[in-house]
């Protein structure tokens, strides 16, 4: 790739988008896999062409009864959050000079990592459906409402921004469908376990190729790279089902209660967020970057204060007790 200076002019993402594009054709395939190697929803899921089909529905509701409510919510929010894909394919598309090429490594990458993630909604869904536990009517409009409504997570089109985002936000999501699987497990119910599993291990190749994009951003912009990180964590990192709703209630009041239940079982928790942090600080050598300006320097050191700033917060919060009826579960 073609050199660029250090610390360059404010404002020139689109040259750096244009130094990274070759990286992203070339290396894109470190990141993916090929699709007649991929896992599908069907490898999983009873085979309604088979005699025993009846039977293996049967076998996955016996399991699913053993789910604890928290459990069933979490992964009730879990799948809607997958489920809203479309919303987050339309929002990487607006990423300045991400759909300036159709056929250039940006695009290539979205369209890519969109069909990756594709299958979660499909396995999980599917799974809910067949599971007897679910109001799917209820769940699926919350589902049109989570795409209808959108959301905003605070990097308008800077590709810095959404890609310090979405590295976190796929280190996340990996946190969450594992805890899930190994809970599911735990419940005896060894299929669930087996989807979140795979689920969890390809959000944590997709959160490799982000980090790395970031990484490489770094090598050439460190001090705009890192103001930008410092702005999206003073904002905080906000999660791309924020606006989930039930029918009939307020924008965000179902993710409230999503949330609450994903902390009481330890699905995910504010220290697990203090943990992604510590994380992406110690993969992009944050401690180590050289070059920065004034600013660039300021907001290191808030980066790296932050980490322990939040675990004194953290350390104060209680887990919330407060039981909610949700419309999506029967019972």
């Amino acid at each position: 790739m073609q050199e660029l200076p250090l610390n360059l002019p404010e404002g020139s993402r689109k040259e750096v988008m244009a130094y990274l594009e070759p990286f992203m054709l070339n290396e894109m395939s470190e990141y993916l896999k090929p699709v007649e190697e991929m896992w599908q929803p069907a490898d999983f899921l009873p085979d309604s062409s088979r005699d025993t089909f009846f039977e293996e529905v049967r076998e996955l509701q016996e399991s699913a009864k053993e789910l604890s409510y928290d459990l069933v919510a979490v992964l009730v929010g879990d799948t809607i959050t997958e489920e809203a894909l479309p919303t987050y394919e339309s929002w990487l598309t607006m990423v300045e000079d991400v759909d300036k090429n159709e056929q250039g490594g940006w695009m290539k990458w979205v369209r890519a990592w969109t069909a990756e993630e594709n299958r979660h909604g499909d396995l999980l869904n599917k799974y809910l459906y067949l599971s007897g536990r679910i109001d799917m009517r209820q769940f699926e409009m919350s589902t049109q409402y989570l795409i209808q409504d959108g959301f905003d997570i605070g990097t308008g089109a800077d590709p810095y921004r959404n890609f310090i985002y979405t590295s976190f936000q796929e280190l996340a999501t990996n946190v969450s469908h594992r805890r899930v699987s190994g809970l599911s497990k735990k419940g005896g119910d060894k299929l669930l376990a087996k989807m979140c599993g795979v689920i969890a291990s390809d959000e944590a190749r997709h959160a490799k190729a982000y980090m790395s994009f970031i990484s490489k951003a770094i090598t050439v912009d460190p001090s705009e790279v890192m103001i930008a990180f410092e702005d999206m964590m003073r904002k905080k990192i906000v999660m791309p089902a924020q606006f989930l709703r039930e029918a009939g209630e307020p924008q965000g009041e179902a993710f409230a209660h999503f949330s609450d239940a994903a902390q009481r079982l330890g699905v995910y928790t504010a220290l697990d967020y203090v943990d992604i942090l510590k994380e992406l600080n110690s993969e992009w050598k944050i401690d180590q970057i050289t070059g920065l300006n004034d600013k660039g320097e300021k907001a290191r050191d808030y980066l790296l204060k932050l980490p322990d700033r939040l675990v004194r917060l953290a350390d104060r919060m209680k887990v919330p007790e407060k039981d909610y009826k949700f419309k999506w579960i029967y019972g």
